[in-house]
């Protein structure tokens, strides 16, 4: 497995968030966390960033312990995080935030020319500052900034929250991409549909905890799982 997590305990001061979440992914994976909101399924992936502080359990990224890191070392290793809400750096160009991308781990000129064809916009929009991109170049731009890492994994929250529907279809395609260039990518995303489109596993997170593990397939011939633990 690509990631590990083991019986994760997380807590934000004295209120406990996860009790006892355990999950893996493979390269080459997109594991899709589905839950009611306040289910754990951002703090899970702030865990595995180190933003949010384990003080149980363990994490492991190709069998080297992650757990307690901070969370400056935590993108070096090669985990990607696109947040909900996007979190660029609003005054900066897009150039500048892709540089910071390409630094975190020593990537060069390659590597943004492969990221800039995925995104040609971002091209045209280069010398612009990001606070004065649209919301979908904007989430173009997150996505962009943390592929200049190469990750080996990826995390998104919510990637296609407030998109048009032909933003999400260049999302969905990147992640796609990503998948068979051999990415392990774990994604929160309220969205069933997309979920059921991409996913190759589901964990339903149900008060901190993984509550379930099963396929797409399982959930469309089982409609009650999804009333069950998403509501809907």
């Amino acid at each position: 497995m690509m990631l590990e997590l083991h019986d994760i305990n997380a807590a934000y001061g004295k209120v406990q968030v996860l009790h006892g979440l355990s999950l893996n992914v493979a390269a080459g994976e997109i594991l899709c966390l589905l839950g009611r909101n306040g289910a754990g399924k951002s703090t899970t992936l702030k865990a595995i960033m180190g933003l949010v502080p384990v003080n149980a359990g363990s994490m492991q990224l190709e069998g080297h312990e992650t757990t307690g890191l901070p969370a400056y070392r935590v993108p070096k290793l090669g985990i990607g995080y696109i947040p909900q809400g996007r979190r660029l750096f609003a005054e900066m160009t897009v150039a500048e935030n892709l540089q910071i991308g390409l630094m975190t781990r020593g990537k060069g000129a390659g590597v943004r020319e492969r990221v800039l064809e995925m995104f040609p916009r971002l091209r045209e929009r280069l010398h612009q500052r990001a606070e004065t991109l649209s919301g979908g170049e904007q989430q173009m731009l997150a996505t962009a900034r943390a592929l200049c890492l190469e990750p080996k994994v990826l995390l998104l929250d919510e990637p296609t929250e407030g998109l048009q529907p032909s933003m999400i279809s260049l999302i969905r395609d990147v992640v796609v991409t990503l998948k068979e260039a051999g990415v392990a990518i774990i994604l929160v995303e309220q969205r069933v549909d997309a979920v059921l489109e991409v996913a190759d596993r589901i964990v339903f997170v149900e008060n901190g905890r993984d509550a379930l593990t099963v396929t797409p397939d399982e959930v469309r011939h089982d409609p009650d799982l999804l009333h069950k633990y998403v509501g809907v």
